[in-house]
């Protein structure tokens, strides 16, 4: 994986930042977009502390010329594009009917529009080559809306629907281009620091909580093995989503009653917080990967372990043929498992 070229969106923090240093610590070549400067010196510092190659580049995603534009940059600077990671988000913590239309649509441009405005640019240069991987970061709330996240949650809804439509467009074509998506849990990101919030008290993430570095293996882990339409990360994702497709309903009414007060910490809010919708919060101070909640992040996720695990003496070679790399050859099957033995 040395030299691998890879574009991390919204890499300046949180998940973003994660993955760039996850992508670094191998040696590829990292394209680092976002909008706030000091957060992406700071990265791409990071990147080249941990022996990766680091390309900060200043970009709203929400912005199509300006993704188009990094993406020649990065094939002109560091070489085809193998791996590019749509990861960039803003949203507006409130109830829907105080969130202004503005807000609405510029949470929608970033977090969706963005997602497609990447997409694109990736498509145009991996297509022709017919290779390359394209990883979405979701999130549980792709598939189930939570209270008071209304703009976030159709955001990765769209993302879903945009993806799976994609994907059977590639496969139509016959292409050998692969999108995946990977549904993320609760994070311990600056996000709850950034994001424009309209709430009495200080926003959290839902718990259990864990680390972005939780985040950034699995999308590392993802963009290595794209046959994988998805990936669930955390158990608390998986619940969401087994939940969601059983009780829906009863699960609205569960929502209803916590999911104010879940996204809520003891502390008052600041009054008129500005956020990060307009303008990035880290363009003078970095802030790193890490959110204020250290102190109650996991740093790991067994099922991702389970997941991503591989015996010792199989690591760092080519995997052999499976079932689940390979169709099975129904006759092949057939005549190893029953005629052989007869022989």
């Amino acid at each position: 994986m040395r030299n691998q070229v890879v574009v991390v969106t919204g890499a300046s923090a949180g998940v973003g930042r994660a993955t760039a240093r996850a992508f670094a610590a191998r040696g590829a070549r990292v394209a680092l977009l976002a909008r706030g400067r000091a957060g992406l010196e700071a990265a791409a510092a990071d990147v080249e502390k941990l022996g990766g190659t680091a390309l900060p580049l200043t970009v709203d995603v929400a912005d199509p010329s300006q993704v188009e534009s990094a993406a020649e940059r990065v094939e002109r600077e560091l070489g085809p594009i193998d791996a590019w990671v749509n990861n960039a988000f803003t949203g507006v913590f409130a109830p829907f009917d105080q969130v202004t239309p503005e807000e609405y649509r510029r949470a929608t441009e970033v977090t969706y529009l963005g997602t497609v405005n990447g997409t694109r640019a990736a498509l145009a240069r991996m297509k022709p080559r017919d290779t390359g991987v394209i990883v979405q970061v979701g999130s549980a709330l792709a598939y189930r809306g939570i209270p008071l996240q209304s703009a976030y949650c159709g955001a990765k809804h769209a993302i879903e629907g945009f993806t799976e439509s994609l994907r059977t467009e590639l496969l139509h074509d016959g292409s050998k281009v692969k999108v995946t998506m990977v549904q993320l849990p609760a994070l311990n990101t600056p996000q709850f620091d950034w994001v424009r919030s309209r709430l009495p008290r200080r926003a959290q993430p839902v718990p259990p909580i864990y680390q972005p570095e939780v985040a950034a293996r699995a999308i590392v882990h993802a963009a290595d093995h794209p046959r994988r339409r998805e990936r669930w990360v955390g158990g608390s994702t998986v619940a969401t989503l087994l939940a969601e497709k059983i009780i829906p309903g009863l699960l609205d009414r569960y929502l209803g009653r916590a999911g104010y007060r879940s996204q809520e910490t003891s502390e008052p809010e600041a009054p008129h917080k500005p956020g990060n919708l307009w303008e990035p919060r880290d363009t003078d101070r970095d802030h790193g990967a890490h959110g204020r909640f250290d102190d109650r992040a996991k740093p790991r996720s067994l099922l991702l372990a389970a997941q991503t695990w591989r015996p010792r003496h199989r690591r760092g070679r080519p995997r052999s043929p499976s079932p689940a790399s390979e169709p099975i050859n129904p006759r092949r099957w057939i005549k190893t498992t029953f005629l052989k033995p007869l022989r």
